[in-house]
């Protein structure tokens, strides 16, 4: 199994986004990324879990 890892304008790219918006749910829904030096990485397959479980959605 490969380890993928998307960088924050590959992520933003994948999820259809802006860097704003994965910036705030790194630091307020715990969006499983890692932080090498002063560039965030992200494994795909944790970013797909996470969105699957419903944690990426808007709480009202």
């Amino acid at each position: 199994m490969e380890d993928k890892w998307l960088t924050v304008n590959e992520i933003c790219e994948y999820l259809h986004t802006t860097r704003d918006t994965v910036y705030k749910w790194i630091e307020q829904k715990q969006m499983p990324a890692n932080k090498v030096g002063r560039k965030w990485l992200f494994r795909k397959d944790e970013v797909d879990a996470w969105v699957k479980s419903g944690k990426a959605a808007d709480e009202k």
